[in-house]
This record gives structure tokens, C-alpha cells and sequence, in this order.
């Protein structure tokens, strides 16, 4: 299908002419730094206000009275409804550019999170986490699709790998912050904190990112969206890397939604400021997204898969220990390889799809947070059921998915490559 039939934007399907190639951003350009940072605290504010209760799930099941299965729904809920939006989403980037949507998605979400420590039980916490999470849905394939378009191909991987960084930089300050803070004012003021601090990076998101010069506006039509959607799921490629997409965020989902409820049993007892400073470990995610690109440099897209599958399986399994370095050592390993895994998945995601980009990222995105709501649900139930090692157990058959699917990328590339018989 063409670029005008999908109505999709075309500046970035079609080869550049070396005037627009030229004009698009690459490191040390004006502007570079400015577009960097502004998504960079867009990612910030999506990680901290979409796993804002995930630090507190045991507190926030003592004060509501609900079990672990049950609280984790604040998490679910969060997650599943930037799945279910994340596409809907894209087609309005589509048509109103990527930078209004990812505004008003911030402003919506920001809003909520102000409202969300003021929720009277667990059924109103968790529809307004739902409503967050539909609104935090503008982000993250926008924000892929405006790199697409903004920044040269060779400096893409590098540029998407900054954005996931912002991801784990959220993820882990608004686990710490809420933990401290939690442990002295409860977890409905720490939530409160994380919406303030997401206040000010979405006003600094938008003071920041450069207007977009690429962009060309596509149609709201659903046949053109629908047409498009079914030219990606045709893509065989383009379905392995959303399928390793979710299983990556399977595993992620349930361990850091269940690893609270581990820590402050027997034999560790630590106290919810500890189990939040443990989030600190995000850090090495910020890390190993950032530096995705000369991974895949090395080692090619499918070897990089492997050796991120691989450093988190190695994780899951010394995270049965019951020894607090041990489990870290473990945690470090799974958040390394998640997060290496998860940048190489999208940026490839965002290189291979040359037609209706911001569809091609809302399908990965969609299916990496159905991933994240089916892996802190079904974490928890298999802790309830069987405990850590249920939750491991989990984690290590996604990880096995993860394999079989990049191994069977390996053969069809091989037998692509193959010669034709004489």
C-alpha cells in the first residue's frame, strides 16, 4: 500500500532527497540537545506517573485491606489502558502532528495523577489509573514516530535509546521518591509528589521540543487506519519484534510489580524506604538503552536479543537466592537486559516500518504494555500461588519466547539469503 493510499506520513517513508536528509537532526546539531533532553523528560514523566503505585502496592494493600492480585490492578490498569489507546493515539499523531499529541497527553495525565491520591477505594484508584494510562497513550509511539521523521537514520537507535533512558531515569526516581516518602506520609502523599514532579517535566517538555519540520499530516479516515494496521501485522518481521516486545515487558511487569511484596517478608523484612532505594538499579538501564545502538553495531539486531534475553534469564535465576546481594545482583542483570532488549525491539520497529510509522510504533507499544499488564497480573497470581519462584518460573518463559522467536528470525534470514537452486 502507498504512503498516500495509508495516509500516513510520507516525509519519512520515501528516500530522502539530500536537501531534507541534510536538514534532519544528528548529534552536535542545533537543536539536537534541546529535542534530546524534551524527550528525554517526556519518558521521565511516562514511567514515573505509569508505575507510581507499583513501589506501593504493599502499603496501598494494608490501607484499602486487598491482597497482592488485587492491588496489582493499579499497576494493570495503568498499563492496559495505554495498550488499548496507544493506537487510536497514533492515528490523531497522524493527523494533528506528534507534538500536540504528546502535549495534551501529558497535560491530561499529569492532571490525573493530581487526583489519583485523592481516590476513595480500590475501584475509583483503579479507573483513574486506567484514565492515566489512556492518556499517558500519546507518548511513547509519537514519540518514536517524531524521531523517525526528525533525526538521520544512522543516529536513530542512538535517539530512541536516550527516550527509553527517560523511561528508566522515571521508572526509578519515582520508585525511590515514593518509597521514602511513603514510609513517613503514606502512599497517597507519594503518589501526590510524583504528579507534581511530572507537572514540571511535561511544562519543561514543551518549552523544550523543537517544532517538528517533517512532518507532513496523513487521514483520520478508519479504513486508512485500518488499512495500515493490516499492512504491519502482515510484516513477519515486524510481528516478531512485537511479540519480543511483550514478552521483554512480561517479564519486567511481574517481577517489579511482585519484588515489594518479596522484600518485606522473611527472611528480608526491609522497610519501604530500602525496597524503594532498590529501584536505583533503573540506573543500569538508563545505561544499557543509551549505549542499545553500538550494541546492535557489534553484534547485529539478533545477536543483541540474544545477549538481552540471555543477561536476564542469568537475573531471574539469582534472584531465587536468598541473599539481599544476590537478589540485587539480579535485579541489576534483569533491568539490564530488559531495557537493552526493549531499545533494540522499538528503534528496529521504527527502521523496518516505511509507511504510517506512528501506527507501526502504536502496534509495538500496544503490544509491550499488554505485555506489561499480563506480566503484573499473572506475577502476582503465580506468587500468591507458588511464590518468588512462581513469579521466576514466569519470567524465564517469556524469556524462552524471546529466544525461540529471535532464533526463528535467524533461519527465515538465512533461507532469505539463501542462493535459489540452479
Amino acid at each position: 500500500m502507498s504512503p498516500a493510499s495509508t495516509g500516513a506520513s510520507t516525509t519519512v517513508g520515501a528516500v530522502p532527497s539530500a536537501a531534507s536528509s541534510d536538514s534532519r537532526l544528528t548529534p552536535g546539531a542545533p537543536g539536537y540537545r534541546r529535542m534530546s533532553l524534551a524527550l528525554f523528560l517526556a519518558g521521565v514523566a511516562t514511567f514515573a506517573l505509569l508505575y507510581s503505585t507499583q513501589a506501593l502496592l504493599p502499603l496501598i494493600s494494608d490501607d484499602l485491606g486487598v491482597a497482592a492480585s488485587e492491588a496489582s490492578w493499579t499497576v494493570a490498569a495503568a498499563t492496559g489502558g495505554l495498550a488499548l489507546f496507544v493506537l487510536p493515539m497514533s492515528a490523531l499523531s497522524e493527523r494533528f502532528g506528534r507534538r500536540t499529541v504528546m502535549t495534551a497527553s501529558l497535560a491530561v495525565a499529569v492532571t490525573v495523577g493530581l487526583l489519583v491520591p485523592f481516590a476513595p477505594s480500590l475501584p475509583a484508584l483503579v479507573a483513574l489509573r486506567a484514565l492515566q494510562g489512556a492518556a499517558l497513550a500519546g507518548l511513547p509511539a509519537s514519540a518514536t514516530a517524531y524521531l523517525a521523521e526528525e533525526v538521520r537514520p544512522r543516529a536513530l537507535v542512538t535517539a530512541i535509546g536516550l527516550f527509553v533512558a527517560g523511561n528508566s531515569v522515571g521508572g526509578m526516581s519515582g520508585r525511590v521518591i515514593t518509597g521514602w516518602v511513603a514510609q513517613v506520609w503514606g502512599w497517597r502523599v507519594a503518589v501526590g509528589v510524583i504528579g507534581v514532579i511530572a507537572v514540571g517535566c511535561a511544562v519543561a517538555f514543551r518549552l523544550l521540543l523543537p517544532a517538528p519540520r517533517h512532518f507532513t499530516a496523513g487521514s483520520l479516515r478508519p479504513q486508512v487506519l485500518a488499512g495500515t494496521v493490516r499492512d504491519h501485522l502482515s510484516n513477519p518481521l515486524l510481528r516478531r519484534l512485537y511479540v519480543i516486545g511483550a514478552l521483554f515487558m512480561t517479564v519486567f511487569g511481574g517481577v517489579y510489580t511482585v519484588i515489594g511484596y518479596r522484600l518485606t517478608a522473611q527472611p528480608f523484612g526491609l522497610p519501604q524506604g530500602i525496597i524503594g532505594s532498590v529501584f536505583l538499579v533503573y540506573l543500569v538501564g538508563t545505561v544499557s538503552a543509551s549505549t542499545a545502538g553500538r550494541l546492535v553495531g557489534r553484534l547485529g539486531r539478533r545477536g543483541a536479543l540474544y545477549l538481552a534475553g540471555g543477561t536476564t534469564a542469568t537475573g531471574l535465576v539469582l534472584s531465587l537466592a536468598q541473599s539481599v546481594p544476590l537478589v540485587l545482583l539480579g535485579l541489576v542483570l534483569i533491568t539490564a537486559g530488559f531495557f537493552a532488549g526493549h531499545a533494540v525491539a522499538s528503534s528496529a520497529v521504527s527502521r523496518t516500518a516505511t509507511t504510517g510509522r506512528a501506527q507501526a510504533s502504536a502496534l509495538y507499544q500496544s503490544a509491550y504494555y499488554v505485555g506489561s499488564s499480563a506480566g503484573s497480573t499473572v506475577g502476582a497470581v503465580a506468587f500468591h500461588a507458588a511464590g518468588w519462584a512462581g513469579t521466576v518460573g514466569v519470567g524465564l518463559l517469556a524469556v524462552a519466547g524471546v529466544a525461540t522467536i529471535t532464533l526463528l528470525g535467524t533461519r527465515a534470514a538465512r533461507l532469505a539469503t539463501r542462493p535459489a537452486p540452479a
